[in-house]
């Protein structure tokens, strides 16, 4: 399988161990992917803020770009798939602003390839057991939370990704690694995103009650896909709240027995190598 790829700012800075993961994970998976040629910001959880028309134009440059290769173009980030979803939501739905913003980049959008989240193109493409028949470390021990935050799926009718109310592609994927994945009810509810410099203490509030609800559930991780989710859940919850949090690309990798997946590791800002050791998992 071959898909254009959007690492987006986040997996070149913050998320580095995303995309480092991602890559590797795509590899044994035979899954090629082609970096979108001259890339730029998608404007994520910024642009929407300050100018409409901005916001549309940023996500479908690059959308125009990745129609070049045409493929569809996998988007690990979050936000970056949100903002890809929403561009081409508006971009399909109202030809005035189609045409004002074809005019400001000077090139047409043709809105014929698809918006795909790995999540979903290896719950989906790969499958289940394929993916559980590559694990040489089965992840026994271990017993994550699956968090999709809430930019994977919301809107639904925009996204259109799995059940938005409660989704399950994430923990099917994480049981095909062997985890004892916990169930609980905040699959879905936002860690406060980018109002983590502007209103910390609210974002430190919705981490607690996440890192709550994940203790009470029996968990001892939190499995994400998002680089704000991430960053939210490894910074702002109180000291005694938190645990380790994993990119499920990383899992995946480290479960498949890949070289340097434990690499990504040491760049966490919650250490989870500890975690890993008392499991022998590393």
């Amino acid at each position: 399988m071959k898909v254009s790829y959007y690492p987006g700012c986040s997996l070149h800075g913050m998320g580095k161990e995303y995309d480092e993961s991602m890559k590797a994970v795509s590899r044994a998976l035979n899954i090629e992917l082609k970096e979108i040629d001259d890339w730029s910001c998608c404007g994520a959880s910024a642009a929407h803020n300050t100018n409409f028309e901005l916001s549309v134009a940023l996500p479908a440059r690059n959308l125009i770009a990745a129609e070049k290769d045409a493929m569809d173009v996998m988007v690990p980030c979050a936000a970056c798939f949100n903002r890809f979803k929403t561009a081409e939501h508006n971009l399909k739905s109202n030809k005035d602003l189609k045409a004002r913003i074809e005019g400001v980049l000077g090139a047409k959008y043709q809105g014929g390839i698809s918006i795909r989240n790995p999540i979903d193109v290896i719950y989906t493409e790969i499958g289940i057991d394929a993916l559980a028949a590559k694990v040489t470390r089965p992840m026994i021990g271990l017993k994550p939370v699956s968090y999709y935050g809430c930019l994977l799926l919301r809107p639904p009718e925009v996204c259109q990704f799995e059940n938005y109310e409660n989704p399950f592609m994430l923990d099917k994927i994480m049981g095909a690694l062997g985890a004892d994945v916990k169930n609980w009810s905040y699959k879905t509810d936002c860690c406060g995103g980018s109002l983590s410099v502007s209103k910390t203490p609210i974002v430190t509030e919705l981490c607690d009650k996440l890192m709550r609800a994940a203790r009470e559930a029996g968990a001892n991780c939190v499995v994400v896909a998002c680089p704000m989710c991430m960053a939210n859940l490894e910074m702002r919850p109180s000291r005694n709240m938190k645990m380790p949090v994993f990119y499920f690309t990383e899992l995946i990798s480290l479960a498949m027995g890949l070289p340097g997946s434990k690499d990504t590791f040491k760049s966490h800002l919650i250490d989870p190598q500890p975690l890993l050791k008392q499991l022998h998992l590393i």
